[in-house]
This record gives structure tokens, sequence and C-alpha cells, in this order.
């Protein structure tokens, strides 16, 4: 394993190297892929604190990765949050108090749930790749068949690109596994149709292992998931880590469902684009080919 250059390439090494890591390694992992803006500003003895383990083992971490020591490795999550601009969430926190949610506790609850999915949004163009968005699109548009699959808290994600591509008259099926009928839906996917899924922590084991059969078979796995650490990445073509959220405790699906209209939309922008004159050609020229193959 070379030494990575670039976070994107760091968050990669990770992922790969973290089957092989002692479980105090991979608790550092996990924190490096949750909380990379706090591994980025704390020193050895904060991170080592926050991560709750001992700060050599940080160094341990670094090393696993090709690094010189934790400074090294530091610096390319230093670097990602230089190119990041201020998030909204940080810009709110600025705003005097006045403007800001006060009054009743329940006004409260509200303002934190919106501040939450502000700033989740403002981080997903940061997670979401443009190239990964158009990979994804030419699967969902050169596919017989779509089929989406998640279950419990990401259901709801499923259940929207399942309505939304059937509104593009694209054929989509939402894999839902009522009466116990998932593998029987899953044997009819084959290679010429693609899977989209979704899963977040804790992960849906029957969600896991249809994206790993399927990629087996050769069908194109979409997955939208939190991390690199998640055990969608191995099976997807594509594969859109989101991140954890600012509120581990109660998750919102903001990021996730928009990311999912990104989806829809990019699909149907390609589906209704113009083709290109060359392509219309080769069209019409099939076309009269048949009329005096008939005509014969």
């Amino acid at each position: 394993m070379s030494r990575s250059s670039t976070y994107e390439q760091l968050k990669d090494a990770i992922a790969a190297a973290y089957p092989r890591l002692s479980p105090q390694l991979q608790q550092i992992a996990r924190f490096a892929l949750e909380r990379p803006n706090e591994l980025a500003l704390g020193t050895v003895a904060a991170v080592a604190e926050a991560a709750d383990v001992q700060p050599s083992a940080l160094i341990r971490f670094a090393n696993a990765l090709e690094f010189g020591g934790f400074s090294d490795m530091q610096q390319l999550f230093k670097a990602r949050l230089l190119e990041r601009s201020g998030s909204y969430r940080e810009r709110i926190g600025r705003m005097p108090s006045a403007t800001r949610g006060s009054g009743s506790p329940d006004a409260g609850v509200l303002h934190q749930f919106v501040g939450d999915a502000v700033e989740e949004l403002s981080h997903l163009e940061d997670n979401v790749r443009a190239a990964d968005l158009a990979a994804a699109a030419r699967h969902i548009c050169a596919a017989q068949r779509v089929h989406v699959l998640a279950q419990r808290r990401a259901f709801p994600v499923a259940c929207y690109l399942a309505y939304a591509l059937g509104q593009l008259e694209l054929k989509t099926h939402l894999v839902d596994g009522v009466g116990g009928m998932l593998s029987e839906s899953l044997r009819g996917i084959d290679a010429r149709d693609v899977l989209l899924v979704a899963s977040f922590q804790p992960y849906s084991p029957q969600v896991i292992e249809a994206a790993r059969a399927c990629a087996a078979r050769g069908v194109p796995v979409v997955a939208i998931t939190d991390t690199a650490l998640s055990p969608l990445k191995a099976s997807a073509a594509v594969c859109f880590e989101l991140g954890q959220g600012p509120n581990p405790a109660f998750r919102s699906l903001v990021a996730p469902l928009c990311l999912a209209q990104a989806l829809v939309v990019s699909a149907g922008t390609r589906l209704t684009a113009p083709k290109p004159a060359s392509a219309q050609a080769v069209g019409n020229g099939r076309r009269r080919s048949a009329r005096q193959g008939a005509g014969a």
C-alpha cells in the first residue's frame, strides 16, 4: 500500500486497511472518517482523548497507512478543511442570539433540528463527487429495469426513488420483501438491470447481502450510505458516502433525500437531452434501410 497524497485517497486507504487493523486502530479509523474536522484541528492528546485511545495508538494508525507520524497524516485532514468554506451551521452560530431559536423548549428543539439539517446539507456537496453522480445516472438510464432496496430508517429514500424514477417512465421496482419474498424478488434481477440500495449504521444485513449477491452476478449496484467503512462499499459500482450527520442520536434523512432528488433529476436530464446529430443520422439511416428491406 502506497502513501496517500489526498484526503480522498486516504479515505479509500482507511477503508481498505480496516479489516486488517486491530480493534483499537479500527476505533481510530471510525473516528477519522466520522469526525474528520476534529482530527484536522486537534493535537495528538486532544484527538486521542476524543477517540478514547492512547496517543501512541494514533501514531501506530498513521504508520499503518504508510505515514511517518500523526502530523504527516493530519496534513491531509487539514487540507480537506481548508478547501471547504464555512458551513451554514457556523454562520448560524455567529448570528445574534435574538435571531435564533428562543422561547419555548419546543421551539428550541425545532431550531436544533433545523440547524442540524442545514449543516448536513452544507456538507453534502463536499461528500458527493460530480463524477459519481454522473456515473450513477448513466447506470440508471442504461438499465432495462431499476430495482430499489432499503430497510428501516433508509426505507423512505427507497420509496422516493421508486416513485420519482417511475415518473420518468423507467421500469422501476421497489424491492420491499413483503411476505418474506425478498430472496425471490432478488433472483429476478440480472446484469441488464441496476440495483439502488441505501443503508446507514446500524446497517441492514439483508440489504448488505442483497447488494453482495447482485454484484456477484454482474448487476451494477449504486449505494447510498454513510462512510467508507460501510459494508455496502465493497459491492457498489458507485458508492455515495454522506457522512454520519451532526446528531448521532437522531440522524436525519435530509441529505440522503436531497441526493436522491439529484439522482432523479440527473437521470431525467440524460433521458430528455436531444441526441447528437451523428446519432440521429445513424437512426435515420437504419430506418431507411428497414423501409427499403420491407419494399424489397
